[in-house]
C-alpha cells in the first residue's frame, strides 16, 4: 500500500502542475441574429456571448457592426460585469437589411489596461428583408398608443406603408 502511495502522490502532484498558465478565450459566441420589431418599426443586430473564463474587473467589450445602409460601421461599447455570465450586444437601429446577405461583426474584449484580451469576427445573416417592417411605428409612447400618423381617426389604413431603403 505504501508503495502505491509513494508512486501515486508524486504523479498527482505532477498532474496538478500541468494546469495551464493562461486560460482560453474569456468569451464564447452563443448567438447572433437580426431582430425586427414590427410594432416600433426598427431592426437591430443582437449578439450574445457567454463568459467561459474570469475577466479582470474593468474589462469592456467593443463591437463594430457593418452598416447595411453603407458608410461607417455602427459601434457599441459595454462594460463586462464579472458576476453576470452573459454579455448581450444590441446594435443601434439599422436600415437596408437584405435577406441572405452576410453582414460583418467585429468584437474586441479589452482589459482595464487597454490591451486586447480577445478578438471575435463573425457574420450575421438575416432571414428577411427589412421591407417587411412598416415605414412608421404602429404605436407610440409608454402606453403603446396607436400612432396617429398611421391610424387616421383611430382606423387602420387599407394598406400599410412599408419601410424602404434610402440608399
Amino acid at each position: 500500500m505504501r508503495r502505491y502511495l509513494a508512486i501515486l502522490l508524486p504523479l498527482a502532484l505532477a498532474l496538478t502542475a500541468c494546469q495551464r498558465e493562461t486560460g482560453g478565450d474569456p468569451l464564447k459566441l452563443t448567438g447572433k441574429m437580426f431582430v425586427f420589431n414590427y410594432r416600433l418599426a426598427y431592426a437591430t443586430y443582437l449578439v450574445t456571448l457567454e463568459q467561459t473564463e474570469p475577466l479582470p474587473d474593468g474589462a469592456i467589450v467593443k463591437a463594430e457592426f457593418e452598416n447595411p445602409a453603407g458608410g461607417a460601421p455602427l459601434t457599441l461599447e459595454r462594460k463586462i460585469f464579472p458576476n453576470l455570465p452573459r454579455v448581450v450586444l444590441e446594435s443601434p437601429d439599422v436600415t437596408c437589411v437584405k435577406k441572405a446577405r452576410p453582414y460583418k461583426v467585429t468584437i474586441a474584449v479589452v482589459g482595464p489596461d487597454g490591451g486586447t484580451l480577445q478578438s471575435i469576427e463573425t457574420e450575421v445573416t438575416s432571414s428577411a428583408d427589412q421591407n417587411i417592417l412598416p415605414a412608421k411605428p404602429l404605436v407610440v409612447g409608454p402606453g403603446y398608443d396607436k400612432n396617429p400618423e398611421v391610424f387616421k381617426d383611430g382606423k387602420a389604413p387599407a394598406h400599410f406603408e412599408m419601410a424602404t431603403c434610402a440608399r
